[in-house]
This record gives structure tokens, sequence and C-alpha cells, in this order.
């Protein structure tokens, strides 16, 4: 059976800084616990100093007992990295040639601008793209192929908008739609591994190619058919066997596109791959996955395990990158996996959180030199009730009535408060936010 005939039979369809800041963010490694190690120098724990038995606010870890320690008091913390560098990382700014993966990359370029000044743009970039994701994914299931170049200058505009703030086309990605899950999820994977590629420096080309490869993942699975592709119950051995097929029926797809990049195509085929090899369809293994498949890899995982499935309900950011950070070594890279969560923030945009006075706002903007104080919109009061939807930016230390600094306790799922989280999406909402938050701290504090 040819290609074609298998084709058509399967068809369908970013102040106050009172904090020490002299460590910028090339240097601020976010580290889970469990990859501690001794020589590592700490600079900031998850959570006050003054809260812990630490005499010092930074020290070198010299003793396993240091490691035990930090795992009895918190969860996280964040390493210097520019004490552990034995050698200059690789420039990877100018080729275009896909680079090597590395145990240290350079530090990202700073944002070229706001959410506030970018999310109308974002949201304008993120529906047009979404548009041709769905169209080109429709032409494929009807046995046309994906037209290259509007694919491509599809990518370069989110990569245009994710260069002037990432956080704006991140907070797009948050607002899903299960019944068009394989459209909306190939445009986040597009997004999430250009948000990646950003935060390891790789330059505006390479993103370019790397977004493409994410953009394009997954079309092989426009060639399966939809009882499989959406059976929301476990799959037979057979069915395992057809929807497995989608690597290959991509590569294969992809090949006979005009104009198509070649690593889009190799990770069409190799983004199920494993870094031990016993991933599908070839079983090869680490040596043999390219940067980009990798990076792909982790932004197609992390996507599918936060999005609604017909089988499964989304995970939180915290849930995921647990999940992540079991699957390192065997299925996924170390390096790219810290890299991810950092480029994100421990408190993505989009996600919902609840504040230590118990009120539920939803996160905004990552502030990049404090992870754990980023731009809030107000949600629900203390006691759970609707309130005034202003964005407070939590690294100007606000406090609430009894004096105490707002900070986060924890990511929330909006479903578990009763929040029509789509709302929060429209602009307006956004425009009042960001208005009223240009009120003193004090006036805001004081209204909680």
């Amino acid at each position: 059976m040819t290609f074609k005939d298998w084709f058509f039979f399967w068809r369908r369809k970013k102040t106050r800084q009172i904090i020490d800041n002299r460590y910028s963010i090339p240097e601020r490694v976010y580290t889970p616990l469990g990859m501690l190690k001794i020589g590592m120098y700490v600079i900031e724990l998850d959570r006050p100093w003054l809260e812990t038995e630490f005499l010092f606010q930074g020290f070198e870890i010299k003793t396993e007992e240091d490691i035990e320690a930090l795992k009895a008091q918190c969860n996280y913390v964040y390493i210097d990295t520019t004490k552990l560098r034995k050698g200059k990382p690789i420039n990877v700014n100018k080729t275009r040639i896909e680079p090597k993966s590395q145990a240290f990359y350079p530090a990202p370029q700073p944002k070229l601008s706001f959410f506030e000044d970018e999310i109308r743009r974002a949201e304008e970039t993120y529906q047009s793209t979404g548009a041709l994701v769905a169209d080109f994914m429709d032409r494929i299931a009807k046995g046309d192929s994906p037209d290259t170049k509007l694919a491509k200058q599809a990518v370069a505009e989110c990569v245009n908008s994710i260069l002037h703030s990432p956080d704006a086309t991140l907070w797009l990605t948050q607002l899903k739609n299960k019944d068009e899950y394989t459209a909306q999820h190939s445009l986040n994977v597009c997004v999430l591994s250009i948000v990646l590629g950003r935060h390891i420096n790789l330059s505006e080309g390479n993103l370019n190619d790397v977004g493409l490869c994410g953009l394009m993942h997954d079309v092989g699975k426009m060639l399966v058919p939809l009882h499989i592709l959406n059976k929301p119950g476990k799959l037979t051995s057979e069915e395992q066997i057809i929807m497995q097929s989608h690597t290959t029926l991509g590569h294969e797809l992809l090949k006979s596109s005009q104009g198509m990049y070649i690593g889009a195509i190799n990770t069409a085929l190799s983004h199920h791959e494993r870094l031990d090899g016993k991933g599908y369809p070839l079983q090869i293994g680490r040596n043999d996955l390219s940067l980009y498949t990798k990076i792909v890899t982790i932004a197609d995982l992390y996507d599918a395990i936060t999005s609604d499935r017909v089988y499964q309900q989304g995970r939180t950011h915290l849930e995921a990158t647990k999940i992540m950070f079991d699957l390192i070594g065997q299925h996924l890279d170390e390096t790219l996996v810290v890299k991810f969560v950092e480029s994100l923030g421990v408190y993505p945009p989009g996600c919902f959180v609840e504040l230590t006075n118990g009120a539920v706002g939803l996160v905004i903007e990552v502030n990049e030199k404090f992870k754990l104080r980023p731009k809030v919109m107000l949600i629900l009061d203390e006691d759970k009730n609707p309130a005034s939807e202003v964005i407070i930016d939590l690294s100007f230390l606000p406090e609430d009535l009894l004096g105490n600094i707002f900070t986060i306790r924890g990511i929330i799922k909006a479903a578990d408060y009763g929040i029509d989280s789509g709302k929060y999406y429209q602009e307006g909402v956004l425009q009042k936010g960001f208005v009223m938050g240009k009120r003193s701290i004090q006036t805001i504090a004081t209204s909680l």
C-alpha cells in the first residue's frame, strides 16, 4: 500500500528591591532538591531565610548533611551556576545549524516589552495562528499537504511576540478547548518550544526552526481515525499501534511538503523516542536525538499533561513538573527540563494561585528576578467571594490588613472554586485590572 493510499484511508478529520539583588537572572537556576550536589552554591530558598535554621543568606553545599537540611526545610532552591561553570558555553547565536545539547546554556536576552504592552498583539497572533493551524490540519485530513510558507510565517510571528513578552503568549496557551485539542496542542507546543528556546538563548533563526518543529510535530495525527484519536477509554493493542503510527505518517507527509525544514520532518518522527531507547517508532536513544526533538518532547508532554482531554482532566503546573522530573534521565533531558520549568516560572502566566490571606489570583506576568513574586490579578477575596479585578505586583511586597506581606501559598485549580477561567482572558478584564493596579499599594492592601 502506498503512502497516498494509506493517507486517504485514514484521513479525518515580566521596584522595590529589598531582597538581595546581586544575582542576575543568568546566575539563578531553579533546582529541585533531588538534583542538589556538593559544590553547588545556594542563593535563594523557596521561603524567607528567617523561617529556616540557616545562618547565612547564601552558602555553598559542602556536605551531604547540608543537602539533608535543605530537604527537611524546603521544596526547592535557586543555585548560582556561575560558581559551577568550568568552561565557556557554546555560542549558538551565530549559526542556523541546529545547536547541540549541552550542560550549560547562555542566559536569555531581556524581554523587549512587557505583558501590558504586548498582550493585544500576542492575542491577535495567537488567534490568527490558531486559525491557520486548524485550517491546515483540516486540509491534511482531506488529503492536502501543509502550506510550508504559511506555517513558517505563523511561527515567525509567534517568535516575534515571544521575544517581546513570553508571558503574554504563555497566558494565551492556558485558554484551552478540549474539542479543538489537536490543533491547539500543536500551536501550544510551538509556543512552549520557542519559550524554552529563548530561555537557552537560541538565535532568532533557531527559534523559528524549533517553533516549526513544534508546530508540525503531530500532523500525522490527522491521518489517524477519529474514533481512535478521540477515544475516551484505553486503547486496545491494535488501536495503540495505529495511534503510534502518527509519527511515521507525519514524517512521510512532511517529507512530501515542498520547502519543509528537515528538522521538523525528523521531529515528527522522533518526538516519542526516549533517552533510554525505549520509545517509538525506532527505539533510538539519547545520542541520536536532536536538541530540537528533546525540546519538543518536553513541550509536548507538558501541554498534554496540563490539558483537559476526552479521557483525562488537566493537571496543574506543579503536578506536571513533578511528573516530568520523575522522567528525567530515562525519558527527558535533565538540563532542558530544569530550563523549561525555569522559563515558565514557579507560577507561570495563566495559572490560578491562592495567596497567604486566602484570596485567589490569576498570574499575569513573571518577575524574571524574583520568580516567586509575579504580577497577579485578584479574582476572589479572602472569603472566596468575587473581588475587584485589580492587578498587583507582588515584587513590591504589598501588605494585607494585618501587615503581613502577600505571598503565594500555592497553585490551585479554577474548577475547584467555581471560577470560569475563560472570561479572564478577555482584553477588557485585563485592561481594567492594569488600570486599577496603578493605584497605590497601600490602597490595594486596605481593600483586601
